[in-house]
């Protein structure tokens, strides 16, 4: 079971460290925790996201079955969230949408699209039962 003084860590690959920032911490309203010569330290939402400057990234990208973000159990966040991502003209790589309709696990979703092409997915289930 995960302890709440635990934060989870997740490494992705990054190309332009600068852009980077502007997405995640000008434009998504994350939190610099830590900048070096090659990678940024961020807060994600109360976890850590270290974005690693390299040649390394998906130039062409799916949804499944690499990407990750955030399931809120507080709808007005994500409905805030996703107003935030529009107002700023963030990159979807799929709007707004709804799955699993008329079914337990029924929940809204959109991905963003970083600079380095790294999804990002944030949902919310109506039945909170079925975040995990």
């Amino acid at each position: 079971m995960r302890d709440p003084n635990n934060v989870f860590h997740l490494a992705i690959p990054a190309r332009d460290l600068d852009e980077t920032y502007d997405f995640y911490v000008t434009k998504l309203g994350c939190k610099l925790a830590r900048r070096y010569a090659d990678r940024i330290t961020l807060d994600f939402f109360g976890d850590q996201v270290v974005c690693h400057l390299s040649d390394h990234f998906d130039r062409d990208v799916n949804m499944y079955p690499r990407h990750f973000g955030i399931t809120f159990r507080d709808k007005r966040q994500f409905d805030n969230l996703y107003k935030l991502a529009k107002q700023r003209e963030l990159p979807f790589f799929q709007d707004l949408s709804k799955r699993f309709q008329g079914m337990i696990e029924e929940h809204e979703m959109f991905f963003l699209r970083d600079p380095s092409n790294n999804l990002l997915e944030f949902k919310y289930y109506y039945d909170d039962r079925m975040m995990y």
